[in-house]
């Protein structure tokens, strides 16, 4: 370890000192995509000496660049850990989705501070034992939901909770997203493209005898495998699969970023947004532990997510608010209904946001993040909230800072979304709905919408489904804990 950070006056405000003997230690997993300025804003305020990535361009790419230069590089997590682990501070943990709770949990059982992207995890054990690792560790968590670092955001809350809106009555939140392939057969593997090529084939050239499709077939099948073995000289696919169970490397659908679409590997839409748009409603509408969840949807054949859903979760009655249900929609243009907008005033509906209804009032966000709202029907009031220390160079970096914050002071709590109190149960939340998208595999005709699907009967102290026996829906309980591959460890 270089040694700490540490704070030093300057007004009423604490500033961060650079030096960079006082720097901790960072590793990042997955440093692609979003873990390309999840990595860069870790090395605002620490010190590279590892980083991973199973794409070798990638690594060499971020490796290269002016602040990793002098970061080792692996393409296993693992060996990164077998190595550093005992010197690392903060690890950010920026992989596909299915690999984000065995790589924090080594980290964590290392000591490790994390900052992990959202969603937190695949699953909702994983998500319930995260919390409960970070606790019994001691480190320091933050999910990558940065709009938890938006005073606007926190502000948002803070109304909420006041009582503004007058008794809660509902939620809503839609996405965009999708903006990846999601939808039915669309696995690959040699055999399959075989069987295309060979009906493509007969299709362009009729009169074509059989040995002369089986040689053009045959050298279509030798150019997709030279294209495979290309790809896979720069990809380590094991270590993509961590965790997941075997499957046949494809190009283009799996890495980069198309894993979100995939049950084994992703969240779906919902795994994705929700995160991010409930940053608010979870904290000021007590969205926790709901009792049921069901949902209808496009249609899906259960290794890949429907192009489109609508969930419906319902709370119980807690001492603030009364029983409310929450409904989530995704695909660009999936909206709630246009009259739940027009008793309050809205005519143009945002692609993606969020909506609170209260019998005095409504909370309107057309902002991925909740960062940007406004109050229907009712005035803002006055209230008290923490503000996020802004460090001018927008909210991820300043959601990043405060894990650093966190962990210098020794108080995982100073970060908003740790794991114990935000992020490990907003996930659970969240990712419950996903059973009931899974239960919802028959969509309507031409890919519309279809009747909704099983409900799902929640007990979330005990993380069990109880109408389980009665589910004609095969393996719902196979979503609320994993097994890992060998050589990962879960509990």
């Amino acid at each position: 370890m270089a040694g700490f950070g540490y704070f030093v006056a300057a007004g009423s405000q604490p500033v961060w000192s650079n030096s960079a003997l006082e720097r901790m230690n960072v590793a990042s997993i997955g440093v692609g995509g979003k873990g390309g300025s999840d990595s860069d804003n870790a090395a605002e305020f620490g010190n590279p000496i590892a980083i991973c990535d199973v794409d070798r361009n990638t690594l060499e790419a971020k490796g290269n660049s002016s602040k990793f230069k002098s970061a080792e590089r692996f393409t296993d997590y693992r060996e990164l850990f077998a190595k550093h682990g005992k010197n690392i501070d903060i690890c950010t943990v920026s992989t596909p989705d299915h690999m984000h709770a065995p790589v924090t949990l080594e980290a964590m059982r290392l000591g490790i501070s994390c900052y992990t992207q959202k969603p937190l995890t695949r699953t909702i054990y994983e998500a319930r034992l995260l919390a409960q690792v970070a606790k019994e560790t001691g480190v320091s968590t933050q999910m990558g939901n940065q709009g938890t670092a938006l005073s606007s955001s926190r502000e948002a809350i803070a109304q909420i909770q006041s009582g503004v809106l007058g008794t809660l009555k509902e939620v809503y939140a839609w996405s965009n997203r999708p903006v990846w392939a999601q939808g039915p057969n669309r696995r690959m593997d040699l055999k399959k493209f075989e069987e295309q090529a060979v009906a493509e084939v007969k299709g362009e050239e009729p009169n074509a005898k059989p040995e002369e499709i089986a040689e053009m077939v045959k050298k279509l099948v030798s150019k997709k495998k030279e294209e495979i073995g290309r790809a896979l000289e720069r990809l380590d696919w094991k270590s993509w699969l961590g965790v997941a169970p075997p499957r046949e490397f494809w190009p283009g659908i799996y890495h980069s970023f198309q894993h979100r679409g995939w049950w084994d590997f992703g969240t779906g839409a919902l795994g994705d947004m929700a995160c991010h748009q409930l940053t608010v409603p979870f904290a000021s509408c007590e969205l926790q532990d709901p009792v049921s969840v069901v949902a209808k949807t496009t249609g899906h054949d259960f290794d890949s997510f429907p192009a489109s859903s609508i969930i419906k979760f319902e709370f119980p009655e807690t001492k603030n608010r009364p029983a409310i249900p929450f409904w989530w929609y995704d695909r660009l243009g999936n909206k709630p209904p246009a009259e739940v907008f027009e008793k309050w005033g809205i005519q143009k509906v945002s692609n993606s946001g969020v909506l609170v209804v209260g019998e005095k009032g409504a909370f309107y966000s057309s902002d991925d993040y909740c960062g940007v709202y406004e109050l229907r029907g009712v005035e803002k009031v006055k209230v008290d909230y923490e503000a996020a220390e802004d460090k001018g160079k927008g909210n991820d970096v300043n959601n990043m800072f405060e894990l650093f914050r966190a962990k210098m002071a020794g108080d995982p709590m100073i970060a908003k979304s740790n794991f114990i109190n935000r992020a490990g149960p907003l996930t659970e939340t969240i990712l419950l709905g996903n059973l009931a998208v899974w239960a919802a595999a028959k969509g309507g005709a031409n890919g519309e919408m279809g009747e909704w699907g099983e409900k799902v009967e929640w007990d979330a102290k005990n993380l069990k489904v109880t109408n389980l026996a009665s589910l004609k829906t095969p393996r719902v309980a196979d979503l609320i804990k994993p097994t890992y591959a060998q050589g990962y460890r879960l509990d």
